[in-house]
């Protein structure tokens, strides 16, 4: 059955009694598990749990509908002159169903980001930090070992949101509804009764993907959120309405990562060649997203710490070009030894099985056979596909240190550890610059294009604003209904 009749058949389960609210609670169907309070330091936050901790455990600062910082557990921050110090006062909170929020609690939630166990994936760039302490019960004071500055754009991330076992820090209260949804409700108005909510409330769900494109088609969501490459033709077979397809400008890293050194992938050479061979405008042209174009540069375009991305050499080489030299090279490279394949992980999606088929291509083209695994302890390679949490060049680079990936660079890591130390602007460019010309030259990824995040959004969300982070904040959706 082909997607469009799944989406169809499926659409049929949600249409009743569903189009035509245009009141009550904003309904948000997140493309991933049932959302749940998790601790971003034990496991990864998809889409519906992000949303959840952006709406019910706040971190110190926040993003607005438009990305932009603005205050959350913080009421207020000062910085000093040298850029070094950030210090918070606390907003008096509670948590949800506790007692006041503390600045010890903040510095203790905060430290454990940064600890040995932490499997928070903001964990390497918050390496930057070199200390955080509790001045008082509502101040605390966070010191970076060099200036950076969209530091804040880090602590907005849900990745550092506020919680305390099951608690969080609000603004919103979650409650489990009879449908598997969960019904986030705000805080009165300051002017209002406490029965009587200041903005409307959320109903918020956690799909697959097609469930909740059927649910949009038929009336009964008001945002989709959390959509990739991965998932977009389902999105595109639900044929939706006007600008209801919004996509964000996302940046990140949407490649292929080499984590094997075995054999002959140990050589930079017969990387550089399967990174020559990858037809990035075909599969750019095949997403069809608008505004999205091909890279070829692991650092995008426009980051202010560094001059400009280290391009290959091959990079304004014509693709035919690049495919008789990366033959020439790969056969020379395998003749001793039997014909080379190569095994990668992949994420589920029709989108991304897409994107196999023109790797399988454009490798076959230059002699080489490639077939998808399931597991990453099987694959010489793995497609990442990544948002940037902030506008670092540092977070794309540490993405390829040597305690993280095989093959990598030692010399880049060196040159990353000074970056990080230096409180010298000038220095700090030059060495971030040698880092990415090194990961460039040494081929540990194989970049294709920025990340693509997608949303289905009704009319309803006049505040629904696209932005660089991919960050909706639920209190910001509508931004006047009458």
């Amino acid at each position: 059955m082909s997607i469009r009749a799944l989406l169809a058949a499926a659409a049929l389960l949600f249409a009743g009694g569903c189009a035509g609210e245009e009141r009550g609670p904003v309904r948000v169907a997140g493309i991933g598990a049932p959302p749940a309070l998790a601790n971003p330091n034990l496991a990864a936050l998809d889409p519906p749990s992000a949303l959840l901790l952006q709406a019910t455990a706040q971190g110190l600062v926040r993003f607005d509908a438009a990305g932009e910082i603005e205050p959350a557990l913080a009421q207020s921050w000062i910085v000093s002159d040298d850029g070094l110090r950030y210090t918070f006062r606390i907003r008096r909170t509670d948590w949800i169903g506790g007692g006041r929020v503390t600045a010890a609690q903040v510095v203790g939630r905060l430290r454990a980001a940064l600890t040995n166990a932490s499997r928070n994936p903001l964990k390497p760039i918050f390496g930057l930090v070199r200390e955080i302490v509790p001045m008082t019960d509502e101040v605390l004071e966070i010191t970076l070992r060099a200036p950076r500055a969209n530091f804040l754009q880090l602590l907005a991330q849900p990745e550092l949101a506020i919680v305390m076992g099951s608690r969080g820090t609000g603004p919103y209260g979650a409650a489990p509804q009879p449908d598997g949804s969960l019904l986030l409700t705000p805080p009165p108005g300051e002017e209002q009764e406490e029965e009587e909510p200041a903005e409307p409330a959320i109903a918020l769900r956690g799909e697959r993907a097609a469930q909740a494109v059927a649910r949009f088609a038929a009336g009964g969501a008001d945002l989709v959120t959390g959509g990739t490459a991965g998932d977009l033709p389902i999105a595109r077979a639900a044929a939706p309405p006007g600008a209801a397809l919004q996509f964000d400008p996302v940046g990140g890293l949407f490649g292929i990562l080499f984590q094997s050194e075995r054999g002959i992938l140990a050589v930079p050479e017969v990387r550089r060649a399967l990174a020559m061979a990858v037809d990035r405008d075909g599969i750019v042209a095949a997403l069809g997203v608008p505004g999205l174009g091909a890279r070829a540069t692991l650092l995008p375009q426009g980051l202010d710490e560094v001059p400009g991305p280290a391009a290959p050499d091959w990079g304004a080489a014509p693709l035919a070009a690049r495919r008789q030299e990366a033959a020439r090279t790969l056969a020379a490279a395998l003749a001793a030894q039997p014909a080379l394949r190569l095994r990668i992980v992949m994420p589920e999606g029709p989108g991304y099985r897409l994107i196999f088929a023109y790797l399988r291509r454009d490798w076959r083209a230059v002699g080489v056979e490639a077939e998808r695994v399931a597991r990453d302890g099987d694959a010489d390679l793995r497609f990442v596909d990544s948002v940037a949490p902030a506008i670092m060049a540092a977070w794309y680079l540490r993405n390829f240190t040597c305690d993280r990936v095989r093959p990598c660079s030692p010399e880049a890591d060196e040159a990353l550890a000074a970056a990080r130390e230096t409180q010298n602007v000038v220095e700090r460019r030059a060495l971030l610059a040698k880092a990415d010309r090194l990961m460039t030259d040494a081929m540990l990824f194989v970049p294709i294009a920025s990340p693509v995040r997608w949303s289905l959004v009704s009319p309803r969300l006049t505040g629904f604003r696209r932005n660089v982070f991919g960050r909706h904040d639920p209190g910001e959706l509508i931004a006047n209904e009458r």
